[in-house]
Parts: C-alpha cells; structure tokens; sequence
C-alpha cells in the first residue's frame, strides 16, 4: 500500500470505536477517525454486510467507493439481532472509546444497548447517534435519509435555478455534513473526558441539524426582515459579483465581491468605469446594479476561452476557477503535489487512486494504514480480543451469530 505521507504517529492511536453504522452518515464519520489512527472496529450483518459495499460502481464484486469509506477499519460479522450478538457487541463496547450508530432511536435500546445500560458498562463511553430527526422531539421516530435533511435543513430549496425544481448537489451531502459534526462532538467530547475525570457522554446528531447549521443568515435574515432567501442559481445572492459565466470552450467562476478585488475585475476585462463608479465600490452598490456587472463579466468571458479566462483573471489577483470533472481533478497537478489523490491496494488484489487525508495535521498527519476489509474478514482477530475461546467462536459461526 502506497500513500505520500507517512504517519509516524497517528493522533488517535489507542483509541477504539465501534462502528454499527452503515451506508453513509455513520461510516463516514468512523473512516474519519480512522484516517487519524483510531483503531475502528465495523460491525456488519453476517448476511451481506454494510449495503454499501453493493452501491455505485462494482470492480472484483464490491463497489470502489466501499474501498474509500472503509479504509481503516476491521470488519466484524455480527448479528446484532441475536441475543448471543448482543452479548458480544456489548462486551466489545464495555472496553472501547467511542460507539457509533445511525440506527433509527430505540434500535438500540431494543437490543439492549441503550445509554443506560452502556454507560453503566463503560462510565467513559462516548456515543455518538446520528439520526433522521435527533433522540428527542415529535419527528423522532421518523425515518429519515440524508436527502430529508438536505430539504428540512433548508439546503434543498435553494439549489436550483428560480422557478424550477431543486436539485439535489450531486453528493449525499447531508449524510457527510453530519458525520462531520458527529466527529467534531466526539473529539470534544474525548477531550472533555480527558481533562474531567472520565466521564462519557451521548452526542446526538440530527441530519437536517447538521445541514441547518450550516445555513449562514438563513434565519437571522427571515427573523429580522421576514425575508424567505430564494433559489439564486449559480449566483450567490445578495453578493456580487459572484456567479458562473460562460466563455467560449466552458465556464468558469468568478468570485469579484470584495471592494479591491472588484475594481481589479473591472480594469481586467476592459471596464475602467465600472471599476471606478462610486456607487460601485462597496457590496451593497454592487448588489443594486448586479445585472449589469454580470451582464458585463459574462459579455468579456464569452468571447474567450476558459484558458485564457483564468490566466486574465489569475494576473489580476481575482478568485476564478474552472467547474472540474472527474477528469479534471485526477490530472491537476495540484491535487497531486497536495497528496490529495494515492494509490490505495485493495483486498482484492488491484490498486485504486482515492482521496487523501483532510484536514492536514503537519505533526501528525492521518494516513491510510489498511485497505476495507471483506466481509467478516476480522471476526476472529476480534473475538479473541473479547476472550472467546476458538472453539466458541466456532459454535457462534456454526448457528450463525458470527461470519
């Protein structure tokens, strides 16, 4: 296995997780912590694992993107719906750091792994449940997927262009934006165990909590002028110049909303009296006359190509980039000089390029230390661990409990 930087010390060594999440929201935050060192152990139906590992794209019968989201982690094939399963799985939790599940509320406790129980297991547990709708309120029992959150959050509304059905961004973004703050919760929360006295605690995500979060003046603005902010397209409203503009051979982006950058795009693309109109040198003129500007950019882009566009516009010290494909971002240099693309191995024999490690820690960069498991592949490494015997382990695979 290749990857361009070399871990000599993972950040989150020594800390265990469970993982008995599947699809997106909980085993994406678990491959976060494993990308830091986290010792990340995936709890999977014996029949047929994580549905995942079947999603998108199969090379050699499991899907690449499973090559991604499981790097790091150890697979144990367990059924949890067994008592026999739940007994192990709770022995497991008992010795661990962190769990993490995206079941819907009361999944758990119906097993018999609720907080309380847990928590009495293991006082420095820390869980994180992430969820349609949260362990609390009316909406609790609802089924949610990342896409319910994605609209209830208020995202969904505004992708689009004005007047048409919204769209989804392409990505489960939903899914990712609370695996993210599920992971923020559990490094506070570890840190809060560290420094007072080792208590645990519960970090409860809701899907459309985490997109709402992230949803700027989305509020303030309705609460303080009853606006309802609208669907702006490929403009971000109430900034300007900020939007896509079309040139010969593509588009690209332009971002000319700061005071200086602007009068800069201006003199750039032959507008010296743009540049210099009073009315235009803060946002807010700009804002009142953003037809016009962008009537102006746009008529300077197409007559050019995207090349040309950004050579411009990189001289003149204006944000601009070009929308990437795929394609685009597997031959930029600069993805690559940033270790943002490696060669993953997989299990089944081929190499795969994958995304690299974010966020860069320089004295203690993650790393991808193993490739996804197979199904089970880690069962009885991890059994022993609990203490079972070889010979329990084979009655358990012989009724099924485990594969």
């Amino acid at each position: 296995m290749h990857t361009a930087s070399k871990t000599p010390a993972a950040p989150l060594e020594g800390v265990r997780v469970i993982e008995m999440g599947q699809l997106i929201a909980g085993p994406f935050a678990g491959k976060t912590l494993g990308d830091f060192g986290a010792d990340v152990i995936k709890i999977e139906a014996p029949d047929g694992g994580d549905p995942l590992r079947n999603w998108r794209m199969i090379k050699e019968g499991t899907s690449v993107w499973w090559q991604v989201q499981s790097r790091n982690k150890r697979s144990l094939a367990l059924d949890l719906r067994s008592s026999e399963g739940q007994d192990i799985a709770r022995k497991l939790v008992a010795e661990a750091d962190v769990l993490i599940e995206n079941f819907r509320p009361g999944t758990l406790e119906g097993w018999g792994m609720g907080w309380d129980v847990l928590s009495q297991l293991n006082p420095g547990l820390v869980m994180l449940r992430i969820s349609g709708y949260g362990q609390t309120g009316p909406y609790r029992d609802l089924p949610g997927f990342g896409m319910i959150g994605e609209a209830m959050g208020g995202l969904r509304h505004l992708t689009g262009e004005p007047g048409r059905v919204p769209v989804r961004c392409g990505v489960s973004i939903g899914d990712t934006l609370a695996a993210l703050h599920g992971v923020i919760g559990v490094l506070t929360a570890l840190y809060h165990r560290k420094v007072n006295g080792g208590q645990g605690q519960v970090i409860d995500v809701a899907l459309h909590e985490a997109v709402f979060n992230v949803m700027e003046s989305l509020i303030p603005e309705y609460s303080a002028f009853g606006a309802v902010r609208e669907p702006g397209g490929s403009a971000l409203p109430g900034i300007a110049p900020s939007n896509a503009y079309s040139c010969r051979d593509g588009v690209v982006l332009v971002a000319g909303n700061g005071d200086s950058i602007f009068k800069r795009l201006m003199h750039a693309i032959g507008r010296p009296d743009l540049a210099e109109a009073p009315d235009l040198a803060n946002n807010a003129g700009r804002v009142a006359r953003v037809g016009e500007i962008d009537g102006a950019i746009g008529a300077w882009t197409a007559t050019r190509g995207v090349a040309e566009v950004l050579d411009v516009l990189g001289q003149a010290r204006v944000p601009a980039g070009k929308v990437y494909t795929a394609r685009d971002i597997a031959e930029d240099p600069h993805y690559r000089a940033r270790d943002m693309i490696v060669k993953q191995a997989t299990r089944d024999g081929y190499e795969v390029e994958v995304p690299g490690i974010v966020p860069k820690l320089m004295g203690t960069p993650g790393g991808i230390r193993s490739a996804a498991p197979h199904l089970g592949e880690d069962t009885d490494a991890v059994l022993r661990e609990v203490g079972l015997s070889e010979e329990q382990i084979a009655a358990l695979r012989a009724r099924g409990v485990v594969a």
